[in-house]
């Protein structure tokens, strides 16, 4: 990828969380940066990140600066923010949207461009673990999609979709982070509970999940299929898998990836 200026419509955690990522890949560098934000409270921590990049007055100006604009604000401002940012847009300019729940027909809309492509990251981005997805608009072309993908790649894994499935993929991957810090602060609680150290049973679960989800990405098997090979008869893991069954875990991190996606739908109307 050739070098390429980037600027953030809204300086809050995600869009934190993209251009550090994308900084520590070497994907850019951070004087190719700008965002704008109302809050001063998001303007400091991204100048706090990235100290190099232009933090500007308006997102007129960020546009005015960028090859490529991540529309990063919450769906109740992506209205006035694209009315200060439209009269700057053209179809020279890739517009990414990582906006949950806003559609590419009401992107379009508002920001008065088609090439556009959605899309869904999540906070791994910063450590080089994302799992995102991402559609295109009716006037994105091959050569954005390829340029979003490496942008999302230097940062973990993208995926295209359909757009219909964006709002799953908020549901698991964008709110998922979130389900397994709770998995590893309760892990963890219980190693407490059993007189482990707290910093040893932290660093024990998350180590744990980790190598879980390792285990599933590169051996390709099912997850079923490797909890089975853990859990020996009338062993440890199975007495514990059972009560993890009576509880509903199972049932209510469904209901949970299940609820966060209908949210997602909500959010853009």
């Amino acid at each position: 990828m050739t070098e390429r200026s980037i600027g953030f419509l809204g300086a809050g955690q995600m869009a934190r969380a993209l251009a550090q990522g994308f900084i520590n890949a070497g994907l850019i560098r951070a004087e190719s940066i700008s965002a704008a934000d109302p809050s001063a409270l998001a303007r400091d921590a991204f100048a706090q990140i990235v100290p190099a990049a232009h933090l500007c007055e308006t997102n007129f100006d960020v546009v005015e600066r960028s090859d490529i604009v991540f529309l990063a604000v919450k769906p109740l401002y992506v209205t006035p923010a694209a009315a200060e940012a439209r009269t700057a847009l053209n179809e020279s300019k890739l517009v990414v949207s990582i906006v949950a729940g806003v559609t590419l027909a009401a992107l379009e809309k508002n920001l008065g461009v088609s090439r556009l492509i959605r899309v869904m990251p999540n906070t791994p981005c910063l450590v080089g673990a994302s799992a995102a997805a991402y559609s295109l608009g009716r006037g994105a072309t091959p050569a954005d999609a390829e340029i979003v993908a490496e942008l999302l790649q230097s940062v973990g894994v993208a995926i295209p979709v359909e757009e219909r499935l964006l709002d799953a993929v908020t549901g698991l991957s964008g709110s998922g982070p979130a389900y397994g810090y709770l998995m590893i602060e309760a892990m963890a609680d219980g190693g407490v509970r059993m007189g482990l150290p707290r910093e040893v049973a932290l660093t024990l679960a998350a180590q744990t999940l980790l190598g879980a989800a390792k285990m599933v990405l590169q051996t390709h098997e099912h997850p079923a299929m490797l909890k089975d090979r853990v859990a020996s008869p009338g062993g440890t893991t199975i007495v514990g898998l059972q009560v993890l069954e009576d509880r509903g875990v199972r049932g209510a991190v469904i209901a949970a990836v299940e609820a966060a996606a209908r949210h997602a739908d909500d959010l853009g109307k």
